[in-house]
Parts: structure tokens; C-alpha cells; sequence
């Protein structure tokens, strides 16, 4: 074959979707998202109905985040490419800022597709620009995060009267090496809650994700609670454990390997779109709501009623 017959010869570019679309550094997929402001699954058991995720993937590793499946429309795994191949919406403050415009200031999370202030947050400083136009939109918007990055714009969310959800879901050091082994441990998201509130930032913790059969023991409870109380947190609401397909997949093969005796009892609680039964979750979140009360923390409200029909985030 000659060099004019090998010239018309197609390669294949079979690299994932994201990376032929995006500049690729290091860990980390730049890309310019089409949107910003997502609309959040129906089944999350987050109280906002829509988000702002800057960065998809998260190096917190966790197990059971339910963002997983997002990577697979990417052409990445669920998996490791999820603790390791962030995609960050380089022009997520000009897209922001054009999509506010004409959106009605309805209640935002951020950071529901990645943490907002992992390690990326360190390079790229999307947080402030985001921070500045929601504020300037005023729309109110809840920030959840593990990270005591946040700590950098305290200042900035006080000024917009923002609130940040601390995520704690247990205080079991070794259950967090295990499920969130990026992920600071639970003594120093506790310390998060402290500074925040000194700092004047509204600021309620997160219990979750729950783990059935795992976390969910009436002491284990008790401990967390107790020891939210005491960092100062405003509130306390609790999620359990959601197993979407992507997090399924993941948090069921580290579960058959180190509780390979729970595999079927978690077959038997989750329905096929990977939510607890409701009998479960009701009994997990009242004895919670009990324990903040008996602490004398004030009730977070609860997700209301919405329509599922259009329950997926973005792509990109």
C-alpha cells in the first residue's frame, strides 16, 4: 500500500467522549459546559430542585456517592475514573451568569455532581465567581461539601446569607477510611462546623449517606448526632444510602468483598432504581429528627413533592 492509499485511511480515535472535547491536564477535563444550573434527581433526597456542580467526579473517592453514574454518558467508568478524572466547567461563572438572567431564584445546591471545594477548587477558583453571582442574583443557595476548603470564601457566603451543609454521615473513623478514603475524617469536618459558625455562616450538617446494616445502629446514631450538637451545627437532616446504577455496581462489589454476608439483605432493601424501602428510610430519618430535637437542634426541612419526568443532571 502506497503513502496516497495509506493517507485516506481513517483512524480510529476511540479515547472517551469528555477527553475528545475537553484539554486534558493532569487529572483534570476542562471543558466549557452548555448549562450550568441542573436539575437535580427526583430521588436524591436533596431539598433543592435545582444545582450547580462546577466539578464532576470528586477525589473524596467515596463509595457511595449517587453522582457516579454521570461519568459513564462521558465515556469514563463509575469507578476509579470518578475518584480520578475530574471534569471541571472551566467557563462555569460566565455560563452561571448568563443562565441567571432568566432563571426565577428558586433555592440552588451546589456541588451535588463533585465537592465544590476539592482540590480542583485549589487550581481553578470557580467557587468565588459562582458565590459573587448568586448573590448578586439573589438566589438563595445551600453549599455541600466535605471539605475545610470552604473555609477560604467563609467570608464571601456570609455576606450572601448562604448555607453550607457539612456532610457527616458517622463518627466511625474506620468506617470513613473505608467508604471515604479521600475524604478529611469525621473530627475535622466537626471542627469545619465550628469555624464556619464562628465565622458567622449559617451552617446544618448533612447525615449521609446513611449505611444500612453499617452505620445505621441506634449508638452509632446517637454518637453522630450528639457530637454534631456539640460543633454548634444549626440543623441536622439525615439521606440514606442511595444505589443508583454507577454507585450500585461500585458500592456492591466493596460491600461483597468486605461484608460479602450483607449482599443479600441489601438486594432485598433497595428497589431497581437503587432507593431504600420507605419503611426503612422513614424509621432511619425519624429516630434522627428525634436525637436533634433531644440535642436541641432545629429541624431541616425535607424534600417536597416533585415531578420525576425530569429528574437527570447535565452531561457536562
Amino acid at each position: 500500500m502506497g503513502w496516497d492509499a495509506l493517507s485516506l485511511v481513517e483512524v480510529a480515535d476511540d479515547r472517551p467522549a469528555i477527553e475528545r472535547r475537553s484539554v486534558v491536564r493532569g487529572m483534570f477535563y476542562e471543558t466549557q459546559a452548555r448549562t450550568v444550573i441542573e436539575k437535580v434527581p427526583a430521588a436524591s433526597g436533596i431539598t433543592q430542585h435545582w444545582a450547580i456542580s462546577p466539578y464532576r467526579g470528586c477525589a473524596h473517592a467515596c463509595r457511595g456517592c449517587a453522582a457516579r453514574g454521570g461519568h459513564r454518558r462521558l465515556g469514563l467508568d463509575a469507578g476509579r475514573d470518578f475518584d480520578t478524572r475530574i471534569v471541571v466547567k472551566a467557563n462555569a461563572v460566565e455560563r452561571l451568569r448568563a443562565e441567571l438572567r432568566r432563571f426565577p431564584a428558586a433555592p440552588v445546591a451546589i456541588g451535588l455532581g463533585g465537592d465544590c471545594y476539592q482540590e480542583a477548587e485549589r487550581t481553578y477558583l470557580l467557587m468565588p465567581g459562582i458565590i459573587a453571582a448568586l448573590s448578586r442574583a439573589a438566589v438563595p443557595f445551600t453549599v455541600y461539601t466535605k471539605s475545610p476548603l470552604v473555609l477560604r470564601d467563609a467570608a464571601l457566603l456570609a455576606e450572601a446569607g448562604a448555607q453550607v451543609a457539612v456532610s457527616i454521615a458517622f463518627v466511625d473513623e474506620k468506617i470513613r477510611r473505608s467508604v471515604e478514603p479521600g475524604a478529611v475524617g469525621a473530627q475535622a469536618r466537626l471542627e469545619l462546623v465550628s469555624a464556619l459558625v464562628e465565622a458567622g455562616v449559617s451552617c446544618h450538617v448533612l447525615m449521609a449517606p446513611v449505611l444500612p446494616l453499617l452505620s445505621d445502629g441506634a449508638d452509632q446514631l446517637a454518637a453522630t448526632v450528639r457530637r454534631i450538637a456539640s460543633a454548634g451545627a444549626s440543623g441536622v437532616r439525615a439521606v440514606v444510602l442511595r444505589l443508583p446504577p454507577g454507585t450500585r455496581e461500585w458500592y456492591l462489589e466493596w460491600l461483597g468483598r468486605q461484608h460479602p454476608g450483607l449482599v443479600e439483605r441489601y438486594a432485598e432493601l433497595y428497589d431497581r432504581g437503587g432507593v431504600p424501602s420507605a419503611g426503612y428510610e422513614e424509621r432511619i430519618t425519624g429516630q434522627i429528627a428525634q436525637l436533634a430535637a433531644r440535642y436541641g437542634m432545629a429541624p431541616v426541612p425535607q424534600p417536597s413533592p416533585r415531578d420525576p419526568a425530569a429528574d437527570q443532571l447535565a452531561l457536562v
